[in-house]
């Protein structure tokens, strides 16, 4: 890596704070990766942090890079991008992790970033440069991973309990938790594989605007393993909060219940990650774990909690887009970034 030694202090500064972010995606998102095998008591939270942030890390060895294409140049043109526009993107995104994160609602990083991207390429630019297929992808995204988590995981959950009908409870609850472990290292996978991309993304167009890509758009080796470990060490910190929302508030898990929830949303985010779509890894879960409740008896979901999650998603973008607008004004009108 020649970064340090070519680039500039403000460059280096912007690299920094976009791993910043990707450490602050895996605190704000462990949750999505633990709170099943969690909530069924399989794992104890401090050992199911360090599983989980090994199979972050190792994503990238399973997975192409088709997400950090879409946001490195699919949500803007990447002739647009300069450093106010990036300072204005993660500013906007970080802010709104961190006050949904104290407040424990389980809202997307990965919508928070690409809202603050548009945010601050809109205020530069209006509308000309925003690339409306990839955004299109990344809002039908917002519905069918979620949709397709639930689905998934509710198939699974009446498939499984049609196939242990006979099961003893002990037979059955031994064999899903270590089946958990399982279900768990894969949506891991789909968590490093699909999150840590949108960063990696953010890195690289920000390297081409500064024309230290050779050729044409790619993201170097060296970015992919700064995100992934960045995102790992985040996840290692936890995210006791919206473990708690995710694992218990909206129903109650079982260990049979915890693995369809995590196989169901694992699928949803290894078919999302070849396709090139960033989604979220937060909707994906919830949408899972409502689905194996709801598989149960639909009053075993307490809909409330699930309507509020709903409406988080539904701010997430427009309020990260605004915030992202306003650091890219704060950073042109501070003179510190052009």
């Amino acid at each position: 890596m020649d970064l340090v030694a070519t680039a500039g202090p403000l460059l280096i500064f912007l690299v920094v704070v976009a791993l910043a972010f990707d450490f602050l995606n895996g605190l704000h998102d462990a949750a999505n990766s633990i709170a099943t095998i969690v909530s069924t008591r399989v794992l104890p939270a401090r050992y199911a942090v360090m599983w989980a942030a090994f199979f972050n890390f190792i994503a990238f060895l399973f997975f192409g890079l088709h997400v950090a294409q879409t946001v490195g140049k699919g949500i803007l043109t990447p002739g647009i991008i300069s450093d106010a526009v990036i300072f204005g993107a993660l500013g906007g995104a970080i802010t709104w992790n961190v006050v949904t994160w104290i407040a424990g609602i389980p809202s997307s990083s990965s919508h928070a970033l690409i809202g603050g991207l548009l945010g601050a390429g809109v205020a530069k630019a209006g509308l000309d440069p925003v690339v409306w297929d990839g955004v299109y992808k990344t809002i039908a995204g917002i519905v069918v991973s979620p949709a397709l988590g639930f689905s998934l995981a509710m198939v699974l959950a009446l498939l499984v309990s049609w196939l242990f009908v006979k099961a003893t409870p002990a037979m059955a609850d031994g064999a899903f938790r270590k089946l958990q472990f399982v279900s768990a290292s894969l949506y891991s996978l789909g968590h490093g594989g699909n999150d840590a991309q949108k960063t990696m993304g953010i890195i690289a167009v920000l390297l081409y605007s500064h024309g230290m890509l050779k050729g044409a758009f790619h993201v170097p080796l060296w970015v992919v393993l700064s995100c992934q470990a960045a995102m790992a060490a985040g996840t290692l910190m936890g995210g006791w909060r919206i473990v708690h929302t995710m694992g218990s508030k909206i129903t109650r898990l079982s260990p049979q219940q915890g693995f369809c929830a995590e196989t169901g949303g694992a699928i949803t985010l290894f078919l999302a990650t070849h396709l090139g779509v960033p989604v979220s890894t937060t909707h994906t879960i919830t949408g899972a774990i409502v689905g194996v409740g709801a598989a149960r008896r639909a009053s075993a979901v307490r809909w409330n909690i699930a309507g509020s999650i709903v409406w988080a998603w539904v701010f997430t973008m427009p309020m990260a887009g605004l915030m992202g607008a306003g650091f890219y004004y704060l950073a042109v009108l501070a003179g510190r970034v052009v």
